[in-house]
């Protein structure tokens, strides 16, 4: 039997990085994809010289095509998928005023439409399993928008709601969907510090094997959370 397989979407140095490494040093193969080449193939590097089995491929998220297509590259490999962490942010240094709509479509096509396509993309795989778990790097924007920084809060809002509806629909198939809500700002030596944050999905991931009806969605981490 082939080795479990996690990817992630927007691999990056902070929880990307760390939640690879959980996982990775949990036996599971690994799958990293990120906009940037150089920066996803030094944690390729990084991860295979601990002895983790690593993919990896370049794709924007706010791009379908592109990372339906990075996403098909690794399954296709892989044959399976236990995990996918959505782990893609954009971060706008602009209030609600200064924000375009264009600018705040745009943004919402990367930190949450992007979602809904990874899902798409592997829900074939998924289907066949019967079982798999889906996690998304969520944050308190979502409840409390601050000035400066309105698309973040308004792209964490939509991608929680699509957390929800993904787990309403996937649930009867198997497939426990789940966000973690990072109410503050990640930092090493805190409570929010990455490695923190890699537990608490791997605590999720063990979570799906047990019942359904004991499934949480919407988890928050550091301080409490509407919904």
């Amino acid at each position: 039997m082939s080795n479990p397989v996690l990817i992630v979407v927007g691999a990056g140095e902070g929880v990307g990085r760390a939640t690879a490494r959980r996982f990775a040093a949990a036996g599971y193969d690994v799958g990293l994809i990120a906009r940037d080449q150089e920066r996803v193939e030094a944690l390729a590097k990084g991860l295979s010289s601990q002895g983790a089995q690593v993919g990896w491929g370049v794709a924007d998220a706010g791009d379908p095509g592109s990372l339906s297509s990075a996403l098909e590259q690794i399954t296709a490999r892989t044959e399976r998928v236990d995990v996918l962490l959505y782990n893609v942010s954009t971060f706008r240094p602009a209030s609600s005023l200064e924000t375009s709509a264009e600018d705040l479509l745009a943004d919402l096509h990367q930190g949450t439409a992007g979602l809904l396509t990874a899902v798409q993309t592997i829900l074939p795989v998924l289907r066949e399993q019967r079982t798999g778990t889906i996690l998304a790097t969520g944050s308190g924007s979502a409840d409390r928008p601050f000035r400066g920084g309105a698309s973040l809060g308004v792209q964490k809002a939509a991608l929680r709601a699509l957390i929800q509806a993904l787990a309403a629909d996937l649930k009867p198939e198997g497939v426990h969907v789940a966000t973690v809500t990072v109410n503050g700002n990640i930092k090493e030596g805190t409570a929010l510090a990455p490695g923190a944050i890699a537990d608490l999905y791997w605590e999720l991931v063990m979570e799906t094997a047990g019942e359904p009806d004991a499934w949480r969605t919407v988890v928050p981490l550091g301080g409490r959370t509407n919904g």
